[in-house]
């Protein structure tokens, strides 16, 4: 016979997908903002430069976020992820609000990656990201 669903409060649904007060997840956790002390125009063309810097992925690749190109949660920085495809026409966002961070963002790369928290823990999951915030991993597995 099935169990009737009981109801969750705020805070036991936040428990069940990872997020408590005890295990926060904070996009900038691991980024530290040290750096941005010096000349804001240099730094931003820096990153500039950075954005517009090409490069070209396949199938199997892994990848790593670039410096200070974060704009989701997973995966962190320095953590590798592989290619799983590279699509020719990208997606976008449904946000409709020219405030989000992904408003007209195009999702052109799809990449798989271990989940790391919660039921789903060592899961292999993917979603799409804007390939022109990743580089190509340079590290012991590459």
């Amino acid at each position: 016979m099935a169990q009737k669903n009981q109801d969750l409060s705020s805070r036991q649904l936040l428990d069940l997908i990872g997020l408590s007060e005890e295990a926060p997840l904070d996009l900038l956790a691991d980024e530290p903002l040290e750096g941005l002390n010096g000349d804001l125009g240099a730094i931003l063309r820096e990153r500039y430069r950075s954005f517009i810097q090409p490069h070209r992925f396949a199938p199997g690749d892994l990848v790593v976020w670039k410096a200070g190109m974060r704009n989701h949660r997973l995966p962190r920085y320095g953590q590798p992820v592989v290619v799983l495809e590279v699509l020719e026409t990208p997606l976008f966002d449904a946000e409709s609000d020219a405030g989000s961070t992904y408003y007209r963002e195009p999702r052109d790369l799809v990449l798989g990656m271990i989940w790391e928290i919660g039921p789903g823990r060592g899961d292999f999951v993917s979603f799409h990201f804007d390939q022109r915030r990743f580089m190509p991993y340079v590290g012991a597995c590459a």
